[in-house]
């Protein structure tokens, strides 16, 4: 798959995910679960969804949750993307949020 074309289907993946999470399923603590990047395979095998969670929330809750929604997660995502092949989902934790407000309070301290 071209760049161009592999980047519009990240897109759409990351919008469609996010507006999934916020507004259509009904587990509250995903509310609280910010998608942070989508990245696809060329060859459309894994889709690697990049996570943050804003409030204190139990990591590995949500973790587990994504984990257990799989299944429900990728058919809400293959009825929206209508791509040829529907990638396998891979959940990471994005910790560059919580890491840039660990350097920001260093950074507090140092005055």
């Amino acid at each position: 798959m071209d760049k161009i074309k592999l980047s519009r289907l990240q897109s759409l993946a990351l919008r469609e995910l996010s507006l999934y999470l916020q507004n259509d399923i009904k587990i509250e603590d995903f509310k609280k679960v910010s998608i942070m990047e989508v990245k696809i395979t060329n060859d459309l095998s894994f889709m690697t969804i990049y996570y943050t969670v804003y409030k204190d929330l139990d990591l590995d809750k949500i973790k587990d949750l994504l984990e257990t929604n799989k299944a429900k997660i990728r058919h809400y995502l293959a009825s929206k993307i209508k791509a040829r092949k529907m990638p396998e989902l891979i959940f990471k934790y994005d910790n560059s949020l919580s890491y840039a407000n660990h350097i920001e309070d260093l950074l507090k301290n140092i005055k």
